[in-house]
C-alpha cells in the first residue's frame, strides 16, 4: 500500500473505501462522512488491479489526482493505492500499513455488498471468512440490504440520504450527452473532471 495523502493519528477503527473512483462522486463523498461515526479515519483505497471493472475513461494518474483533490478537506481521509484488488488482499496491505490488530470496515452500497456476501466462492466458505477479517459498513442503495443470518454480525448500515441514483457511470454518460453533471461531484473536482472527462 502506498499512501498519497494520510491522516495524522493512529487509528484503532479504520474504514476502507476501495474503488475505481471514476471519477469520486458526492455519493462517495458522504458515504466516507457518515461512516466517520463509526470509524476514526477513512482510507480510499485504488487498487492497481481491481476484479471486475475495467479501468477506462480516466488513467491511474488522473483517478489519484481527484481522489487527493476530493479529500483535501477532511482531515479523517487518506489516499492510497493497492497492489491487490480483492478485498482479503487490500485487508492485509491495511493490516501492514497501519497495525495487525486495527479494525478494519470497508464501505460500499447494498449493491456492493449483495455482490460480496452473495459470491459463488471457492470454496463457499470464503465468505465466511473475509467478514472474520473485517465488517461492512453498508449504505442503503434503492433499498437497503438484509444480509444472511450467519453473516449478520458483520454488516452494518450506513446512513447516507439521497444517492440512491448517483454514480460514476451516471457522470460520464451525462458528459457524454452534455447534460448538466456538476452537482454529482464534489466542487473541488469539478474543473478537474471537466478537463480528463470532456
Amino acid at each position: 500500500m502506498h499512501f498519497f495523502r494520510r491522516a495524522n493519528g493512529q487509528p484503532s477503527r479504520l474504514g476502507v473505501f476501495p474503488g475505481s473512483f471514476n471519477p469520486p462522486t458526492v455519493a462517495h463523498a458522504a458515504l466516507a462522512r457518515a461512516a466517520l461515526q463509526h470509524v476514526d479515519e477513512v482510507v480510499f483505497v485504488l487498487p492497481r488491479v481491481f476484479p471486475h471493472k475495467n479501468y477506462g475513461g480516466a488513467t491511474f494518474d488522473q483517478r489519484l489526482e481527484l481522489l487527493r483533490l476530493a479529500t483535501d478537506d477532511e482531515s479523517a481521509f487518506s489516499v492510497a493505492t493497492s497492489d491487490g484488488g480483492l478485498f482479503l488482499e487490500i485487508a492485509r496491505e491495511c493490516r501492514d500499513a497501519y497495525s495487525p490488530k486495527i479494525q478494519l470496515s470497508f464501505l460500499c452500497g447494498r449493491d456492493a455488498a449483495e455482490r460480496i456476501v452473495g459470491w459463488k466462492y471457492d470454496p463457499p466458505a470464503t465468505a465466511g471468512d473475509m467478514l472474520r477479517e473485517f465488517t461492512l459498513l453498508v449504505a442503503a442503495r434503492n433499498g437497503s440490504y438484509a444480509p444472511p443470518a450467519e453473516h449478520s454480525h458483520a454488516v452494518r448500515p450506513v446512513d447516507v440520504a439521497g444517492c440512491d441514483d448517483i454514480s460514476s457511470t451516471a457522470i460520464r454518460d451525462r458528459i457524454a450527452r452534455g447534460e448538466p453533471w456538476e452537482h454529482l461531484v464534489p466542487p473541488s473536482i469539478r474543473a478537474a473532471v471537466a478537463r480528463i472527462y470532456r
